[in-house]
């Protein structure tokens, strides 16, 4: 099983699951895909992205699960990053929990990064 995660707004994914699938954040559907990491980025990802917020949650994925599957893509500084072009269906997601991200996103220690 590959792991890959998202992190995003609770009110977000609650909808998420009453619809079955996850369309992206804003910004997922602004730039036509959406935006995951791997366990070595997503601390990464949370101190840039999302420091002092407290409303958040951190989805964990099996990305055998998705169909089509990610597509790993360079960011802006040459890093492979998981993309998925299309809904993230409920049924591929093992994990969900509840998200604070402090100044060293501590409460991601245990995932990598």
């Amino acid at each position: 099983m590959r792991r890959i995660y998202k992190i995003c707004v609770a009110e977000e994914w609650r909808r998420a699951e009453a619809d079955g699938a996850y369309s992206g954040s804003e910004l997922d559907r602004r730039d036509g895909f959406i935006h995951f990491s791997d366990a070595d980025q997503v601390r990464r990802t949370a101190q840039l992205h999302f420091a002092g917020r407290t409303d958040l949650v951190l989805v964990t994925v099996d990305a055998d699960r998705l169909d089509p599957p990610p597509v790993w893509e360079p960011s802006r500084g040459g890093a492979l990053f998981p993309h998925l072009y299309g809904p993230l269906p409920a049924m591929a997601v093992i994990e969900v929990r509840p998200l604070e991200v402090d100044a060293d996103a501590s409460a991601l220690a245990d995932i990598g990064g």
